[in-house]
């Protein structure tokens, strides 16, 4: 059966392993969400060792094609958050 963690579980986790209150535990779980996306709304990285890297991926403005009219549109340039895992990261998922 697949396991799914949402933000609920991983502060009860965190509470247990840390022996806090989930009070605390969801402060703590919430700030380093918050962190990372302030840093990375700032254009910066954050480098987790033995996780993974965040940072912002660029897309460039492009020509696309409407598929309903078939008229050619221009799609905006847009900026997306891209995360690409560490080693340890990628063995423990094997």
């Amino acid at each position: 059966m697949e396991k799914i963690v949402n933000k609920k579980a991983l502060v009860e986790v965190v509470a247990e392993k840390l022996d806090i209150t989930k009070k605390d535990a969801a402060i703590a779980v919430e700030t380093v969400f918050e962190e990372i996306m302030n840093t990375l709304a700032e254009n910066g990285k954050v480098d987790i060792s033995g996780f993974g890297k965040f940072e912002v991926n660029e897309r460039p403005a492009r020509q696309g094609i409407n598929p309903a009219t078939k008229e050619r549109i221009t799609i905006a340039a847009s900026k997306a958050p891209k995360f690409k895992a560490a080693k340890a990261f990628k063995d423990a998922v094997k």
